[in-house]
């Protein structure tokens, strides 16, 4: 079965008409993206956009031989002009299906936002699913058999892709296409970035592609490692890298802090920002994490694990750090930095960056300043990506 993607944009496009931002404003040429419409086998017409015969002999293909064109979700603004042997766009109902006189069946996805996805069924079995921007599956079987390409709103709802990965959906060869594409991600280099943490690519307008050839799925790293300084958007980032996949455990180091209605609210935002299906454990013992088997962990964060281990031997008092402290939180460190080694886990851990800020004051602060330092060499040092966020952009120091 083929595709052709006559455009891969937000309904409005990109760059959107009028619009000054900085994304915007750079998505010219190859970046550009008209709004998105798919030619399967050049008989099914997913999504009736402007220009969109047009885009169809840009691409080489024609609309002469299309029988079927369905609409995925609401159109706003002036109607589109059906071209002259285009039969009328129209929808299926959810969860009917439409047998085509080619062989191809379609079935219609319901969807938790307005609209409708669609599972198309080639001649010879292969299988597609198109979902329409904003939406994901309000519903996905147990055990579903994988597709051989899901072509989705990855940037908008990357929690339907966690849907679909948690049921078996989306599996290891499964091609995932992000379509929908707005200026909410500027285009390059930071789209690849993101769209690799979830396993998916971007292709330019015009791009044709074989459901079921096998193409080399994006790699999400094993073990990450953010690092940055305060409010610069570490967390958000290591979020981010995970927000595509079902099940994660949100590792919280921080505690409770009872009493402190200031840390209350952090934590309650860091909570409101994480997707339901993920799960917390509010621990510093991390050692028996890494060595079990199990979903992906985000761990937020190693500064405070850091000063938790402090705490256990008293690196804060002189005496005791030179009578064996300085030893045992050594011990520590290579105990965790030893699993991390050996885990068969996903792993994303935040830690702060502070050796760029002003030295501390105390001894016991430039001990933490000087020890969080060493920590976060050694745990980068076992991972396959490290990123260092600043002002919210994060720069790829590893992988």
């Amino acid at each position: 079965m083929e595709l052709t993607l006559l455009g891969t944009g937000a309904p409005e496009g990109l760059p959107r008409p009028g619009c000054p931002c900085a994304a915007c404003a750079t998505a010219l040429g190859d970046a550009a993206r008209a709004a998105t419409a798919l030619l399967v086998d050049g008989v099914l017409l997913l999504d009736l956009t402007p220009g969109a015969a047009l885009a169809a002999a840009r691409s080489g293909h024609t609309l002469g031989g299309v029988r079927q064109v369905l609409l995925s979700h609401p159109h706003d603004g002036p109607s589109v002009e059906v071209p002259a042997g285009l039969p009328q766009p129209g929808r299926v109902p959810d969860g009917r299906e439409l047998a085509l006189l080619t062989g191809h069946r379609v079935r219609a996805v319901a969807m938790d936002h307005p609209g409708t996805g669609y599972e198309v069924v080639g001649p010879d079995g292969e299988r597609l699913l198109y979902l329409p921007p904003g939406g994901a599956p309000s519903g996905v079987p147990d055990d579903h058999p994988a597709y051989e390409m899901v072509v989705a709103d990855v940037i908008g709802r990357p929690d339907g892709l966690a849907r679909l990965r948690a049921a078996g959906a989306i599996g290891p060869t499964t091609d995932v296409i992000a379509v929908h594409l707005s200026d909410e991600v500027p285009p390059g280099a930071e789209l690849r970035r993101r769209l690799a943490a979830a396993g998916a690519r971007a292709v330019p307008d015009g791009s044709t592609l074989v459901v079921g050839a096998y193409e080399d799925v994006p790699d999400v790293p094993r073990r990450t490692l953010v690092v940055g300084g305060a409010r610069s958007g570490k967390s958000v980032e290591a979020e981010r890298r995970l927000e595509a996949f079902p099940d994660v455990l949100y590792v919280a180091t921080g505690g409770t802090r009872n009493g402190d209605s200031e840390w209350a609210d952090r934590v309650s935002a860091h909570r409101e920002r994480r997707p339901g299906s993920w799960s917390t454990a509010e621990t510093c013992d991390l050692v028996p994490l890494l060595a079990e088997n199990g979903p992906p962990l985000l761990i937020d964060c190693l500064s405070l694990w850091l000063t938790y281990a402090m705490d256990e031997v008293n690196a804060w008092d002189d005496a005791e750090w030179a009578g064996g402290g300085e030893k045992a939180l050594r011990k520590r460190v290579a105990e965790l930095t030893d699993a991390v080694r050996a885990t068969r886990r996903t792993v994303v851990a935040v830690s702060n960056e502070v050796g760029s800020g002003i030295v501390p004051a105390t001894a016991s602060g430039r001990r933490y300043r000087d020890e969080l330092g060493r920590l976060n060499a050694a745990f980068a040092a076992e991972c396959e990506q490290v990123l260092m966020v600043v002002a919210g952009q994060a720069l790829v120091l590893r992988g």
